[in-house]
């Protein structure tokens, strides 16, 4: 799994969490025990973890049983993420598209969107995403990350190394013949 996909996905999955507890805020205070969606949650914390089939078995589930536009929300972004961690970029797409049908000002979807077409290598639908993704968040870490990710494949910077393979002299009594 890539750098990038890691911290892409830690930052998606943290609003898994945020949302459950946003939604809660709203209706004022209430006893909760445990999560509310446990599924979100355990999902979420299996993909941190790196098991991607796992957490998206279990955010399906939760996603089945979301109780408002958050939890879904952060259901579909979660699912985004798994799915371009076992990179089928396809799928991923599939739940992006979804995510930003929803709320259009999802900039989680955008960025995630991005990166599937960076990894598919769709430059230009890649660099609109990222452009809106950044209007919806300026300075975003993972907008930033995301448009590296980007720089990197679009215009990659040619190291400048000068490589002496003259034959040094290891006894330092001058050049060898």
């Amino acid at each position: 799994m890539g750098r990038l996909t890691l911290l892409v996905v830690g930052l998606f999955l943290a609003f898994a969490a945020f949302a459950q507890n946003a939604d809660r805020m709203k209706d004022g205070p209430t006893t909760v025990i445990g999560p509310r969606n446990p599924d979100l949650q355990d999902g979420a914390q299996h993909l941190l973890a790196g098991r991607a089939k796992e957490g998206i078995e279990l955010t399906l589930r939760g996603l089945k049983v979301a109780q408002g536009a958050r939890e879904e929300e952060a259901a579909l972004s979660n699912l985004c993420a798994g799915y371009i961690m076992l990179e089928d970029f396809a799928e991923a797409l599939k739940y992006c598209e979804l995510l930003i049908a929803r709320n259009e000002k999802s900039w989680r979807g955008y960025n995630n969107r991005a990166v599937i077409y960076i990894n598919t290598k769709q430059y230009e639908k890649a660099h609109r995403d990222l452009v809106r993704g950044e209007e919806l968040n300026p300075g975003a870490r993972t907008l930033r990350i995301a448009r590296a990710m980007y720089l990197d494949a679009v215009d990659p910077v040619a190291p400048e190394v000068e490589i002496d393979d003259r034959q040094a002299d290891l006894d330092g009594q001058g050049e060898n013949p």
